[in-house]
């Protein structure tokens, strides 16, 4: 062995050794280098680039990251020294959160010297309100058009969304990151004060604390640009590289009475929709809390759903009621108007036909006193038919409110529809509808599509001291109010659907609202989770609630909207596991009426194993992809084109920098020496049979 090893490295020479012992000590050693050169952090969300049909938004580093000398800004004043007076640009800004607005974030876009920015979270959140939405939100993918009421249309008569800065949707040529952390905010501001403080009216000497930041996005321009660039690159490349993907996931609905959901429903059957969404948004990408804008209102349809299901007679009601929770409203109505193209194109078990009305459920939390909003279409209550249809949705709804802590009025006659799902309806079809808010005309939420739409935006408070298993419990003044929603809107859809009994029993429970809220917001993995879902899919509990709808599907979010509606909805059906997941082959199943579901079940309370058992319901999923991209029009103005832009690496770290002359003298005589070593090792290899022969014995007899 050993003359085989000998034999293989004789025909290199002696310095091509060293250079492989190097790079062998570099191999060992480099990891616990760069933990000593920089200082990870780990609890950071970027701001990442979302693509349209003709723009792009958002935000992105350089290829190879961005760095700069992190700078401070605590006030407005701190700028100048960003903008003109600093002697070591570019900066990376270290922001608190009450200055992350439209006005300060349009001076940093416009100057090369920041090359970057972290943001801190306000605490409390900013009084003022942060919203990065739009004032006028899904503008152009509502009914309201320059054929259709074009005196609603952009907003013309509400700006729903007064607070809305836009910043959302803007370009930013530098990477910004929220920092999550406080603890590594403190890191980078004792960094600071160390390193970078001005001292004496002149810059700071190095070495300076600097940070970097990654985050550089593949696509570029608009989804029409990204998408034929990944076509093409599907068709001819083996290995393609896709550099965008659809904003896509499932919407969850249910029915009353259970349907074929691969057949079709008989068009004489009327059905009534009662809709919500389930997605948010912020500036941060997957940062999405939504307490007001999407959990109050899916918590208050589920615990409406549980109510209805507990009635002894539905199965006699004259209509059929269908659930339903649309995913990816935020981005142009990217479920909602998938289900109505799904249903023109008779690929959904139900017809526009087939409709009787529409109860959409839109933010419900923040009422003001015990108000509750009723909002129609001023335009296709023009139509007769429409207008007594509509009367007596609303009379219906007013009277369902009566003994109630909730009062239902209606908005005037001459106001618009707000943002919502309904609106893609109408667009196909005249249908009688009303959208219930808890809003007259602009929203009462200041944290629309923002990081700080969380529970304590909805006032959900908590006694001090209760473990997570006391607080799941807990029931909150706010599920109290969400629950008298959810009562009075049952009672009504019960009514609405030919219900001919007293509605007084009608009742949703405030404690499962509590616990669906405590879910929902505050901690997904908690014991009521882990019990209702598959156990293959425990890793989707994730500590912390986030409703972004994302490029992978389906999100956390429809998970457990799913489960949770199973569980609220189904019925507990004795069959082994084997039967459960495989119902197809057992008699009596009707597997086109419902879905199964084996679920963990609680943990027995003596022992640390769980009860499972089969839960049979009639939810089902169904696809929240844009039809645009179906159809492959990505140039679309009548669907959704939202796309996420892939990228390699999401990180950010600090770490100490040295003055650029110091850089380059160690770089030039690095370089000398490296230069030095390599002439050396080559006239000692060149000369070794010299230096390094062995002298021959003076004694030796040569024969």
């Amino acid at each position: 062995m050993e003359a085989a090893a000998g034999s293989c490295w004789a025909p290199f020479p002696a310095w091509w050794g060293l250079v492989l012992a190097a790079l062998a000590a570099g191999s060992c050693q480099g990891n616990s280098v760069e933990r000593k050169i920089y200082i990870p952090l780990n609890k950071t969300a970027p701001c990442v680039r979302l693509l349209n049909a003709t723009h792009q938004i958002g935000c992105q580093s350089s290829i190879s990251g961005d760095t700069g000398v992190i700078h401070v800004v605590e006030e407005e004043e701190d700028l100048k020294w960003v903008l003109a007076d600093g002697p070591h640009p570019p900066y990376m800004i270290l922001l608190d959160g009450n200055l992350f607005n439209r006005r300060v974030m349009m001076q940093l876009k416009g100057t090369s010297r920041v090359s970057g920015l972290a943001v801190t979270m306000a605490k409390p959140n900013p009084p003022q309100g942060f919203s990065p939405g739009l004032k006028c939100p899904n503008d152009g993918f509502g009914v309201y058009s320059k054929d259709y009421g074009p005196e609603f249309a952009h907003c013309n008569r509400t700006a729903w969304n007064p607070v809305g800065n836009g910043l959302s949707y803007e370009d930013f040529d530098f990477p910004i990151f929220l920092l999550e952390d406080a603890n590594e905010t403190q890191v980078i501001k004792q960094c600071y004060q160390d390193h970078n403080v001005p001292r004496g009216g002149s810059g700071p000497e190095y070495p300076l604390c600097a940070m970097q930041l990654f985050s550089h996005m593949h696509a570029v321009t608009s989804t029409v640009t990204c998408m034929r660039r990944s076509s093409l690159q599907s068709t001819f490349s083996i290995n393609p590289e896709v550099v965008c993907d659809p904003l896509l996931d499932y919407n969850v609905w249910s029915t009353l009475q259970p349907i074929n959901s691969s057949g079709k429903v008989d068009p004489e059957k009327e059905v009534i929709i009662v809709a919500t969404r389930i997605d948010s948004h912020s500036f941060f990408w997957n940062i999405a809390p939504g307490a007001e804008s999407a959990v109050s209102s899916f918590v208050t349809h589920l615990a409406a759903a549980e109510a209805l299901h507990k009635v002894s007679d539905v199965h006699l009601l004259q209509r059929n009621i269908m659930f339903t929770f649309f995913q990816g409203e935020t981005f142009d109505y990217i479920g909602s108007s998938r289900m109505v193209y799904d249903m023109e194109k008779d690929k959904f078990p139900l017809r526009l036909d087939n409709i009787h009305s529409f109860v959409e459920l839109n933010q419900v939390a923040l009422r003001n006193g015990s108000i509750l909003w009723m909002h129609t279409d001023p335009v296709s209550r023009m139509n007769k038919s429409v207008e007594v249809q509509v009367r007596n949705l609303l009379h219906i709804l007013s009277n369902s409110s009566m003994g109630a802590n909730v009062s239902l009025q209606e908005v005037g006659y001459s106001q618009p529809l707000p943002p919502s799902s309904f609106q893609r309806f109408l667009r196909a079809r005249h249908i009688p509808g009303v959208v219930l808010t808890d809003h007259q005309a602009a929203f009462q939420n200041r944290y629309y599509q923002s990081m700080y739409d969380t529970p304590e935006n909805i006032r959900m408070q908590y006694p001090e001291g209760l473990s997570p298993e006391e607080t799941l419990e807990y029931v909150t003044d706010t599920a109290k109010s969400l629950a008298e929603v959810a009562t009075v809107v049952a009672r009504a859809l019960y009514q609405l659907a030919g219900g001919a009994n007293n509605t007084s029993a009608i009742q949703a429970d405030p404690k499962t609202v509590s616990r669906m809220l405590y879910g929902f917001l505050i901690k997904m993995n908690n014991s009521w989770f882990q019990s209702i879902i598959k156990p293959d899919l425990k890793g989707i509990l994730g500590d912390v609630p986030q409703h972004y709808v994302a490029v992978s599907s389906p999100v956390n979010t429809t998970y457990l909207v799913q489960y949770v509606l199973a569980n609220l909805t189904g019925t507990v059906v004795n069959l082994t596991k084997e039967e459960c997941l495989n119902p197809e082959k057992t008699p009596n199943s009707e597997k086109e009426m419902y879905e199964y579901f084996w679920v963990q079940g609680s943990l027995d309370p003596n022992a640390t194993s769980r009860v499972p058992y089969c839960v049979r319901s009639s939810v089902h999923l169904s696809k929240a992809l844009s039809p645009a991209f179906e159809l492959r029009q990505w140039g679309s103005t009548e669907y959704s084109t939202w796309t996420e832009s892939r990228w390699k690496e999401i990180r950010a770290r600090i770490f100490l920098v040295a003055s650029k002359e110091l850089e380059i003298i160690t770089l030039v005589v690095g370089i000398a020496i490296l230069i030095i070593s390599l002439l050396a090792t080559y006239f000692i290899n060149a000369k070794a049979d010299v230096l390094f022969s062995i002298p021959r014995d003076s004694g030796a007899v040569a024969y």
